[in-house]
């Protein structure tokens, strides 16, 4: 019996229409100038793909249809609502469903298989089972460590890492066990029969290592863990993709997980990390560090006004602005965009630097700065303006700890070692705005520019401090 119905030319030409859509979108989102025709390009390419996806299966279509109704209402409601300052947890939640909807695929093909087309005289595919294992263990991964990033990154639980006794033995022996259990699944077909008593422990499984795998690593490092999760969250997809026989899903999928993988990559040269370290748990861990829970000490610092500062800036020649989660969590994005013109038809010359892993996301920061119509031409990576601060006259910093720490290079002790940073300290002042001083960055660690000379600290909530600098500038 063959493995798939044939899919009509007409389908397979739509699929693949579709993937060269999914294709651009990946490399329009790769630049902030060319992001909105990316989304555009996607957006189209899954219209195309769910399309011709119903075009294909005439039974159960007022289900479908409904379903996505019920899917897409819900969809609208939350980005209606949802603030950019929460948008990493909301990635974190939609990875989940992601990696459930996985699941639910998987289970659905081994308790009915012939309505997938994958069965013959001796029971379900060989082909099929190894799919079918691989997509339900990928899909209970993400669907359980996904739950876990969204509880830290929501505040719902501690950013701080929970360290497991012997976690790394506990998370070799499961993962072990997953992928013994899933072989015996995938190669013998007795033992894939019968009640399914084997695949559901591979679930159980999976859903275990998910949990171990993400409670371990620290808040400072999420946005690894979040990219990481978007991989798995693709190849879950992908293998899914197999299993229903829909070529879109599988090139969509693939492309999900290549690019995540790439991502974290990415991510953890950035933060100098190991990417074995990330996939095998523990992540950041081992140094204790992680969530906002610490508390500064308190030494003597210069404190300064909104007046003080405007006054600093207009008299500077070169300004590199550096925002952090503080920014998006006051939404100043706005009033420092309008701080940034003003200081600019005064002949400063004004930049912004852009820490990788700023934020709690991915690009966090570069989001909400095209949301302010910051001129991309005046964003700049770390890599390219981190020269520039020693000859800078002001760094103005606004709630970016972590990322400007320099025990990052001098305290083999902190969570954060070896992770590069934004040499603010090298800027004639520095400007650095922050609630207060009894605080500490989601590290949990102090931050040694707050008491250095050349500091100034601008106490206050960063929304307010920065539209009172824009008042005192437009004076």
């Amino acid at each position: 019996m063959e493995h798939a119905v044939a899919t009509p030319a007409w389908a397979v030409l739509a699929y693949l229409v579709a993937g060269v859509l999914f294709i651009l979108s990946l490399r329009g989102l790769s630049s902030p100038e060319t992001s909105q025709a990316g989304n555009r390009n996607g957006m189209i390419g899954m219209a195309i793909a769910v399309g011709t996806t119903l075009a294909l299966h005439n039974s159960g279509l007022l289900l479908i249809v409904g379903a996505i109704a019920i899917g897409g209402g819900i969809g609208w409601v939350i980005a209606q609502r949802i603030q950019m300052t929460a948008m990493p947890e909301l990635v974190a939640g939609f990875h989940s469903l992601v990696g459930m909807a996985a699941v639910l695929v998987g289970c659905a093909a081994f308790l009915n298989p012939e309505a997938f087309n994958i069965v013959d005289a001796n029971g379900i595919l060989t082909v099929s089972r190894i799919e079918m294992g691989l997509g339900i263990a990928i899909g209970a991964i993400t669907f359980s460590g996904s739950i876990i990033a969204f509880l830290k990154l929501s505040g719902r639980m501690s950013g701080a890492p929970i360290l497991l006794p012997a976690r790394h033995i506990i998370n070799l022996g499961v993962l072990v066990g997953i992928i013994v259990l899933t072989g015996i699944f995938a190669t013998d077909a007795g033992a894939a029969a019968g009640d399914g008593t084997l695949l559901w422990i591979i679930l159980a499984l999976s859903f275990v290592i998910g949990v171990t795998l993400i409670i371990p690593i620290g808040g400072a490092d999420m946005p690894v863990v979040i990219s990481m999760l978007n991989s798995y969250s693709g190849w879950a997809a992908a293998a899914m993709g197999f299993t229903l026989q829909n070529t879109a899903m599988i090139i969509t999928g693939a492309l999900v997980g290549s690019s995540g993988a790439i991502l974290s990559y990415i991510m953890c040269k950035a933060m100098n990390r190991s990417f074995i370290s990330v996939i095998a748990g523990g992540f950041g861990a081992e140094s204790g560090g992680g969530g906002a829970t610490g508390t500064a000490i308190q030494k003597a610092y210069k404190a300064g006004s909104a007046d003080d500062a405007a006054f600093i800036m207009q008299n500077a020649e070169t300004v590199i602005i550096v925002p952090g989660y503080g920014m998006a969590v006051s939404q100043a994005q706005h009033a420092l965009r309008e701080m940034g013109d003003l200081l600019k038809k005064e002949g400063v010359s004004v930049k912004y630097a852009i820490h990788p892993v700023a934020g709690r996301m991915p690009g966090h920061m570069n989001v909400l700065l095209a949301e302010s119509n910051v001129p991309y031409d005046e964003v700049f990576e770390l890599e390219d303006i981190n020269s520039e601060f020693g000859q800078c006259d002001v760094a103005f910093v606004i709630g970016a700890n972590d990322v400007t720490n320099p025990l990052a290079k001098t305290d083999k002790t902190s969570p954060i070692y070896g992770m590069p940073i934004l040499d603010v300290e090298k800027a004639k002042t520095v400007l650095f705005i922050k609630r207060s001083m009894g605080g500490v960055g989601y590290a949990g660690v102090d931050n040694p520019v707050f008491y250095a000379d050349n500091t100034m600290m601008l106490l206050a909530d960063a929304k307010k401090m920065v539209e009172n600098i824009v008042k005192a500038l437009g004076h």
